[in-house]
C-alpha cells in the first residue's frame, strides 16, 4: 500500500484530535523558545535592580546608624564633666541625633525604593507617564489638603537641623513659654512654670527666644539707706563676690567676676547698688538667689541695713465732717424775722360798705 493511500485513509486532523493538540504544543514551544531570552533578561534585570536597591538601602541605613551611635558616644564621654555641663545636654543631643537619623533613614528608604520601583516598571515596558501624572496630581491634592501637616513637618526638620532649641532649654515660643521636654518633627512639648505641658505645633512658631544658649546674666539690686558709706558697701560686696567665686558649685556656674556696676538710683529714703555677673545658661536665677543670701548675711555682720519696698503711708487725721457744711441760714425758718421781712406783702382789700334802701 502506498503512502498516498495511507494518508487518504487516515482520519482528518482537527482541533480535538491528537494532531491538533500536538500542533498547539509545538506552537507554544516555539513561542516560548522565541521569547525565553527576553523573559530571562527582564527577570534578571528586575532581580538585579531589587538586590542592588536593598543592599544600597542597608548600607546607607547602617552607616547612618553608626554615625548616630558615634554622636551619642561622644556626648556620653563628656557627660558629667564641666564641659558637658556647660556645652552639651545628653538627652538633648540624643533626641536630636535620633530625630535627624530617623528623617535621613526615611528619606533614604523612600528615594532608593521608589527609584527601584520605577526602574522595575520600566523594565516591564510599562508606560510610566500616566503613573507619574497621577502621582503629581495626588501630590498637589495632598499639598493643599494637608498643608498644615507639611508645614509642621518641614518646620520641625529645620528646627532640629539648625539646633534652634533642644531638651532642657528654656524658650519663649510666642504662643507658650517653658522648658522643652520633647522635640518632635510635628509637635514640641513645653513644661510651663506651673507644671502644665504645652503642645506647640512647629508650624505655628514664628519666633524662638532661647534662654539657655550662650550665656545668661544674673542681676541683683541691693537697696541700702542713703546714709551708708558707699566704700564700705562696695568692699563688703566684693568680699562676698570673691568668696562665692571660689566655692563649689558656683565656681563652675559663674563665667566671669561679679561686677559692682555702681549706683542705679538714689532716692530720699534709699539708694540702689546694682550687681551683675555672667553665668552658665539656665543658672542665672540660682546665682541671683545665692548672691542675695550671701550679701544679706554679710551686711548683717557689718551692720549695714538693707531697705526696700513701698514706704509706709502716714495715716492723716480724719477731717471734721462738719467743716464742709455751711452754717444754717436764717431764711430757712419761716417763723424767723428775716424770713418774714423777706416775704412779699399781700395787698389788703377794703371791706364793702352797706347802702340803705332809699339810696
Amino acid at each position: 500500500m502506498s503512502w498516498s493511500a495511507l494518508s487518504a485513509a487516515a482520519p482528518p486532523s482537527g482541533p480535538g484530535t491528537l494532531e491538533g493538540a500536538a500542533g498547539r504544543a509545538n506552537d507554544a514551544a516555539g513561542w516560548v523558545e522565541e521569547n525565553w531570552s527576553t523573559w530571562l533578561s527582564v527577570g534578571l534585570r528586575i532581580v538585579l535592580i531589587l538586590v542592588i536597591a536593598l543592599v544600597l538601602r542597608h548600607v546607607i541605613r547602617r552607616a547612618l546608624t553608626k554615625l548616630i551611635d558615634r554622636m551619642n558616644r561622644s556626648v556620653q564621654a563628656v557627660e558629667g564633666t564641666a564641659l558637658g555641663g556647660l556645652l552639651v545636654n545628653a538627652e538633648r543631643r540624643r533626641q536630636r541625633s535620633e530625630a535627624i537619623g530617623s528623617v535621613l533613614r526615611s528619606v533614604t528608604s523612600f528615594l532608593i525604593l521608589g527609584t527601584a520601583a520605577l526602574m522595575m516598571l520600566g523594565a516591564l515596558n510599562i508606560n510610566l507617564a500616566p503613573l507619574l501624572a497621577s502621582a503629581g496630581v495626588a501630590g498637589v491634592a495632598l499639598g493643599f489638603g494637608a498643608r498644615n501637616l507639611v508645614t509642621d513637618f518641614l518646620s520641625g526638620v529645620f528646627m532640629i537641623l539648625e539646633d534652634q532649641y533642644g531638651v532642657g532649654d528654656s524658650i519663649d515660643a510666642g504662643v507658650a513659654t517653658g522648658e522643652v521636654i520633647e522635640v518632635g518633627l510635628r509637635v514640641t512639648k513645653l513644661r510651663g512654670e506651673n507644671g502644665e505641658i504645652w503642645y506647640v505645633r512647629n508650624g505655628e512658631v514664628k519666633r524662638i527666644g532661647n534662654l539657655s544658649q550662650g550665656w545668661a546674666t544674673a542681676a541683683v539690686d541691693v537697696m541700702v539707706r542713703p546714709s551708708e558709706d558707699l566704700e564700705k558697701v562696695r568692699a563688703v560686696i566684693r568680699q562676698v563676690a570673691e568668696t562665692m567665686a571660689k566655692d563649689d558649685p558656683w565656681a563652675e556656674r559663674l563665667w566671669g567676676p561679679i561686677d559692682v556696676l555702681g549706683l542705679d538710683s538714689v532716692l530720699l529714703d534709699s539708694m540702689t547698688v546694682r550687681l551683675s555677673a555672667k553665668t552658665m545658661p539656665g543658672q542665672a536665677l540660682s546665682v541671683e538667689r545665692e548672691l542675695r543670701w550671701r550679701v544679706k548675711r554679710a551686711f548683717d555682720e557689718e551692720g549695714i541695713r538693707i531697705v526696700g519696698g513701698v514706704p509706709p503711708q502716714v495715716d492723716e487725721e480724719p477731717a471734721d465732717p462738719a467743716a464742709g457744711v455751711s452754717a444754717p441760714s436764717a431764711l430757712s425758718s419761716p417763723t424767723s424775722p428775716q424770713s418774714q421781712a423777706a416775704s412779699p406783702l399781700t395787698p389788703q382789700v377794703p371791706p364793702p360798705t352797706a347802702q340803705g334802701p332809699g339810696k
